[in-house]
């Protein structure tokens, strides 16, 4: 590890959490380091874009910079410019937005792709969002089917609590990734934004490696109604067409076991 490089990481990721504006003082007392050491990454991250300084408080923000490369990440993200067809499929079908979204540094899932609901008042796009994997459906059908070490990991980290809603015990989101693997789709009543639901099942690729998950957000009243079995139909045979199209092969997906890093598909 180069420790320079780990700190300016660390300047980027505090601003991105903590921010939207932090001065060197708070940025060296949060990543414990000397401020004359913040004061030169800072300098450093300025001159190549990814931060910037506003003139009037003297703190710094995150940089245009960072929208290139993030931009750049998802014109190569293989599951996003793969999904686009289905996604909008799923929309239409459902009526509902649609997310496309991968595991991101562990704890979090990372929306990479974001259909907005059909004929809607205002919305706004999520796409770069990242959401605690606990609190969502997308978070829960990609984490039921990593192998036994990782989701065990997951369970015994942090669980982060968004709404009053969320689950955060270890013991019910097991039993949660269970039904998961049974049924082959996840489902959030309130847990992340109070007043919405999703549905999500998990997304495969070659050799039966998990890629991601794609699911569908809208209001709780009508995405867990009664007759809300439509929507999980809809979703998960979404995602298996999705998967055979990556490589998975023919057969039902969500039936790859955790235990395994790269289970095989029937």
């Amino acid at each position: 590890m180069v420790q320079s490089v780990q700190r300016a990481v660390h300047i980027l990721r505090e601003l991105a959490s903590a921010g939207p504006r932090l001065g060197v003082t708070e940025l060296a007392a949060r990543i414990g380091v000397s401020k004359p050491t913040v004061h030169a990454l800072l300098r450093t991250l300025e001159a190549e874009g990814l931060v910037r300084q506003e003139r009037e408080t003297n703190k710094y923000l995150l940089g245009s910079g960072l929208l290139r490369l993030g931009n750049a990440y998802l014109e190569t993200q293989e599951l996003r410019s793969r999904t686009l067809p289905w996604a909008d499929a799923l929309a239409e079908r459902t009526g509902e937005a649609v997310w496309v979204a991968v595991l991101d540094n562990d704890r979090y899932v990372l929306v990479v792709h974001h259909v907005l609901r059909r004929g809607s008042g205002v919305q706004i796009l999520e796409l770069g969002a990242s959401i605690p994997w606990n609190t969502c459906a997308l978070g829960k059908a990609i984490v039921a089917f990593l192998p036994q070490q990782e989701q065990e990991a997951l369970l015994q980290g942090e669980l982060a609590r968004l709404t009053g809603q969320s689950v955060a015990d270890p013991g019910t989101l097991s039993a949660q990734l269970e039904e998961v693997r049974r049924v082959g789709y996840a489902q959030e009543d309130q847990e992340s934004v109070l007043g919405e639901a999703a549905i999500a099942s998990p997304v495969f690729e070659r050799h039966g490696y998990l890629a991601g998950a794609i699911g569908i957000v809208g209001p709780v009243e009508r995405l867990l109604a009664d007759d809300r079995q439509q929507y999980a139909v809809a979703v998960r045979e979404v995602a298996t067409l999705l998967s055979r199209e990556l490589g998975a092969g023919r057969g039902v997906a969500w039936q790859a076991r955790p235990e395994n890093s790269a289970p095989p598909l029937p």
